[in-house]
């Protein structure tokens, strides 16, 4: 029937239709409009958004892999009644569209879309609790896409165009959320407003990832509270030694609670375009409780929590229950990150106490940083810090696993007492003879007696099984792990008839690492030739490795509470060079 046709412009084709002997039946027009669309990301992680990238709709771990990243927007542009800025509904200020992802939706065609048609942006209803979407208005910034408007028109500006829309992150990785979200563009007809065209982005939102030992500090937290002068003397030396700065938490904001480590713990969370230093707040929930949120939200320092039921968090929801390694590498599989370090009860017990499920639920979700769970609950604290930490190290791994060793210990005493030191006296200085002091024995031979010995014996079983399982889940040696000497008592809390371990003196693997400075809690040891035997070991013991150890006086003020240097403050760190989705998972 077409015989013939022509094109009368670029928008419109005139088809004749002719009989048999060619006489014209009649004329069709057909209305030709040809739009290129593109809703564009920066899936190549690269800081840019570039156009229609083939691997934008999806996302892929890994140097090679693809799909772009999305921060939670947990701080606050505002200082003065501030709340996170995700749980504002709007876009407080300018400088907030930093912490956001930028969306691009590129245009190419006529100046107007032909009549009826439309494009929309939507999203699940599952996305839009973990999403929103922000455009540029003519005095502020409108939203587009949240769980309230699961689908918006946008304006469609003609011509060759671009108009950059804003994503934020609302809440991070979780036990109900692997962190992956879709964002959809779609060009509508006419009839039944059927989508003709669908373009699609995926983000994933970057984890929480913390800190360990070995990264620059930037900045050391402690509280000042009536009675601990002393410590707070020898941190400040110590912090201004090592070129930190210093944040003390005075009484009006700590109210008394000394136990800067045990409230909150540092990490960040990093994306192509932006990355800032994010506080996870702890359930305990002491009288520190304000302080993360009133002090340290703000501007690019963000903050998140995770609530439990009252009933449910015990001494182990304290944050010196929660470490993290340096990076390893376990039969072939990398770590860049670390691993994540937890304390809870022995995986046979029936009963004991255990990090809350909602915390462990979140750290495991993060996915960068595998946890590794290992046995606290035989402590009276309950907290990992109280028998291990990581120290930088010039060779091998580029560190060393420090472990308590009651074993150590008595073998320590045992060769003082077998040379002639059995009267050499511990707690020279302190206030041994406080009535609330929990220290019975004074002198070397005491120290060996049974109610010291045997307790000491059943804590190093506790902690040879944290060896163990320290040494398969980090892949290390013998050689990477260095015992230090520190004896253990039994005490029953009030709560139970059980008794669990409390150092015997300051317990010197719970310090502050500081670069290759170490604050260590000086443990007032028996002396020998002038010098405290104890210091003299541990001191024998790093040699090698480069560090500066100062030992901190926290008698009085920490040790007699149940903890020590590391318990009573907290380091900000720099975060890692390495990105955390050039993993292979």
């Amino acid at each position: 029937m077409s015989q013939a046709s022509e094109t009368e412009n670029d928008n419109k084709l005139s088809v004749r239709y002719y009989d048999e002997n060619k006489t014209v039946l009649g004329t069709a027009i057909l209305h030709l409009t040809a739009v290129e669309i593109s809703l564009d990301v920066d899936a190549d992680r690269d800081g840019v958004v570039e156009k229609n990238n083939p691997n934008k709709g999806s996302w892929k771990w890994g140097s090679d892999g693809h799909g772009a990243v999305l921060l939670v927007n947990c701080d606050s542009e505002q200082t003065y009644w501030k709340k996170p800025d995700h749980d504002k509904s709007f876009v407080a200020k300018v400088s907030d569209l930093k912490d956001m992802s930028v969306m691009v939706l590129r245009t190419k065609g006529p100046a107007k879309l032909p009549e009826g048609y439309k494009l929309t942006m939507h999203i699940s209803q599952s996305d839009a609790e973990s999403v929103r979407v922000f455009r540029p208005g003519d005095s502020n910034y409108p939203i587009v896409l949240s769980n309230e408007v699961l689908s918006n028109e946008v304006p469609y500006l003609g011509g060759d165009a671009e108009m950059k829309f804003y994503v934020e992150g609302l809440r991070f990785p979780d036990r109900d959320f692997d962190g992956l979200v879709s964002i959809s563009l779609s060009l509508l007809e006419p009839i039944n407003s059927t989508p003709i065209f669908t373009d699609k982005v995926v983000f994933r939102v970057a984890p929480w990832i913390m800190t360990p030992n070995t990264l620059k500090p930037i900045e050391v937290f402690v509280c000042s509270t009536k009675d601990n002068y002393q410590f707070l003397k020898g941190m400040r030396n110590l912090v201004i030694k090592s070129g930190y700065k210093l944040k003390i938490c005075h009484e009006y904001m700590n109210r008394g609670d000394r136990w800067m480590q045990d409230e909150l713990e540092f990490g960040y969370i990093d994306a192509p375009h932006h990355r800032f230093p994010v506080v996870l707040d702890s359930p305990r929930d002491g009288n520190l409780e304000d302080f993360p949120y009133e002090e340290l939200l703000g501007p690019d320092f963000g903050y998140v929590t995770r609530v439990a039921e009252r009933k449910d968090v015990s001494s182990l929801d304290s944050f010196g229950n929660l470490e993290v390694s340096p990076p390893v590498t376990v039969n072939g599989k990398n770590y860049p990150l670390g691993r994540i370090l937890i304390g809870v009860a022995f995986p046979t017990a029936t009963k004991g106490r255990n990090m809350t499920k909602v915390v462990q639920d979140f750290l495991w979700a993060q996915k960068v940083q595998e946890p590794v769970a290992l046995f606290s609950d035989w402590l009276y604290v309950g907290h990992i810090d109280e028998f291990m930490t990581f120290v930088p190290a010039p060779d091998r791994k580029g560190f060393r696993l420090l472990l308590a060793s009651p074993d150590a210990g008595y073998k320590l005493f045992r060769g003082l007492q077998r040379d002639g030191h059995g009267q050499a006296k511990l707690f020279e200085g302190t206030l041994i003879f406080d009535n609330t002091i929990r220290i019975k024995f004074t002198v070397v031979k005491e120290c060996l007696a049974d109610e010291v010995v045997v307790p000491s014996a059943l804590c190093q079983h506790c902690i040879d099984w944290n060896r163990d399982v320290l040494k398969r889940e980090l892949a290390l040696d013998d050689e990477d792990i260095i015992d230090l000497p520190i004896l253990f008592k039994l005490e029953a809390r009030e709560d139970e008839e059980e008794c669990r371990a409390v150092a015997y003196y300051p317990d010197m693997v719970n310090m502050i690492v500081l670069g290759k400075n170490l604050g260590i809690p000086k443990p007032y040891g028996p002396k020998v030739n002038g010098s405290c035997a104890l210091e003299t070991e541990m001191l024998s013991l790093l040699e090698g490795l480069g560090l500066s150890c100062t030992f901190i006086d926290d008698f009085a003020s920490y040790h007699k509470l149940l903890g020590e240097v590391h318990c009573g403050s907290n380091v900000l760190r720099e975060p890692f060079d390495y990105k955390w989705w050039n993993l292979e998972m």
